[in-house]
């Protein structure tokens, strides 16, 4: 986000944006909405009120877990989003996407191996089949001695398809897609992979089962241009909120619903611009409790953690105290 480069593509995106219908998405249009691959659709929606700013979700807050319950379990592997889905009933299972060498989205959210698994190297220089060879669980349990557990070796690393596949169309899935020029042809085939899952039908998007989250402007505005119904999140980088202005904040609306700023570049004033704009806020990535309660009190909508029984206890006891206020 801070290179010259970033900053003249963004640019360029944001003017080109300009060429777009620009419509909301809260609600879904009237219209067959199942065919992913159909450009340049124009949207009936509703103009989105800013005074009733809501999760599609239909909750106050809303609890997404970032690569599965990734505190307790190794990130982006089904244990990880069992124990978040099944386990916690968090709102939302978080995917990041790579591709393989061979064309397939799978769940991780590097593009390189190393960190999280005993391979090295770029996921786009594996095939799935070597890909799946690769055991994603045992370096959690080296780094989190309190959360380890045997079951966690050899855990695979999971493709879309297959997480689409174990969860099913009811479940809520917060995706985040790369740059174009990272991997040419990744907003096609998630949306594609989507529409075979049954998630871009009206009742899907009207729900909030699905939204898609970037840092790329452009693969926002390209998600936009293919299929303007699915919601969209801008996310941004540390740092880059406190330099964006109210009519930033109107821009980033055109194409997207909400925003994902990193936690510690909020305050309550800027949470109520941002609501100004009629924009969700969802910050990333909160694991303390302290921290959820107050960003609560600042007006955001829910937040990204690897541990979301804690937020969920936070969104009870507020609750409570509510009820008794």
């Amino acid at each position: 986000m801070k290179s010259l480069n970033k900053v003249i593509t963004t640019s360029i995106a944001i003017t080109s944006l300009s060429l777009i219908t620009t419509t909301s998405i809260i609600e879904a249009s009237g219209r067959n909405t199942s065919n992913a691959s159909t450009s340049n659709q124009t949207s009936s929606h509703n103009s989105y009120n800013s005074n009733n700013v809501h999760n599609l979700t239909g909750e106050q807050y809303t609890t997404i877990a970032h690569r599965g319950a990734s505190g307790y379990a190794p990130e982006h592997t089904f244990f990880s989003y069992d124990k978040s889905h099944n386990a916690i009933g968090a709102s939302y299972i978080e995917i990041d996407l790579q591709m393989t060498k061979d064309g397939h989205l799978v769940a991780m959210h590097d593009e390189t191996v190393d960190r999280t698994t005993n391979g090295t190297g770029r996921v786009d220089a594996y095939t799935l089949e070597e890909l799946k060879q690769l055991d994603a669980g045992s370096k959690f349990n080296a780094q989190n001695p309190k959360y380890a557990n045997s079951n966690y070796k050899d855990a695979k690393i999971p493709t879309f398809n297959e997480i689409l596949e174990r969860y099913g169309p009811d479940a809520n899935y917060y995706i985040e897609t790369k740059s174009p020029d990272v991997y040419p042809g990744m907003e096609e085939a998630v949306l594609e992979a989507l529409d075979a899952h049954h998630l871009l039908n009206k009742h899907s998007l009207n729900n909030g089962h699905v939204l898609i989250q970037s840092f790329s402007v452009e693969s926002l505005t390209k998600l936009h241009r293919l299929n303007s119904n699915i919601p969209l999140i801008r996310l941004l980088d540390k740092g880059e909120l406190p330099r964006l202005s109210q009519k930033d904040f109107n821009q980033i609306r055109q194409y997207a619903i909400g925003v994902g700023p990193e936690f510690t570049d909020l305050t309550e004033q800027n949470v109520k611009n941002l609501k100004r704009a009629s924009l969700l806020v969802h910050p990333f990535t909160v694991n303390n409790k302290e921290d959820m309660y107050r960003l609560n009190q600042y007006g955001v909508d829910g937040v990204f953690t690897n541990y979301p029984d804690l937020y969920k206890q936070v969104i009870q006891d507020d609750g409570r105290q509510h009820n008794k206020d």
